[in-house]
């Protein structure tokens, strides 16, 4: 059985990241391992002429209040169990920002869900959990949400 030290744990705050969330914390517990949950944060384009905002302070703005909501989550983590928790917001393409925050942070183990997006719309989209697993240079534990009764 492997044994992980440090987990990283990406979430975009939907149904599918709760359910990773629940399955790393575990994980961190039972490995004695720290969990650091992760949100990547993907800047919209700006238009020129239409904020009113200057884009500094607006992206500073929507990093605080990430960084306050993915608090809820590292709350939960500890709640569940893990025993060390960080968090971290960066900005950027989500899938390859993943690969390298793992990277650089010298994580073990990538715990993340997917929206089992299929047909046309997993084209269209394409797939976060893919490109993590392609370009990680750790495992990569992809967690199928559960049927909720």
């Amino acid at each position: 059985m492997a044994q992980w030290t440090k987990i990283c744990c990406p979430v975009d705050f939907s149904e599918p990241s709760r359910v990773a969330l629940e399955e790393a914390a575990d994980l961190a517990r039972r490995h004695a391992a720290g969990l650091t949950v992760l949100h990547v944060f993907e800047p919209a384009a700006a238009v020129a002429g239409e904020l009113q905002v200057p884009m500094p302070e607006l992206f500073k703005a929507t990093a605080e209040e990430l960084e306050r909501k993915l608090g809820g989550w590292k709350l939960e983590a500890e709640r569940l169990g893990a025993p060390a928790v960080g968090q971290a917001v960066v900005s950027g393409v989500p899938g390859r920002e993943i690969a390298a925050f793992a990277r650089e942070g010298g994580y073990d183990l990538v715990v993340m869900g997917t929206h089992g997006r299929t047909g046309f719309r997993h084209l269209v989209i394409g797939s976060v959990a893919e490109r993590v697993i392609r370009e990680a240079h750790c495992a990569v534990l992809v967690v199928r949400p559960l049927e909720r009764k």
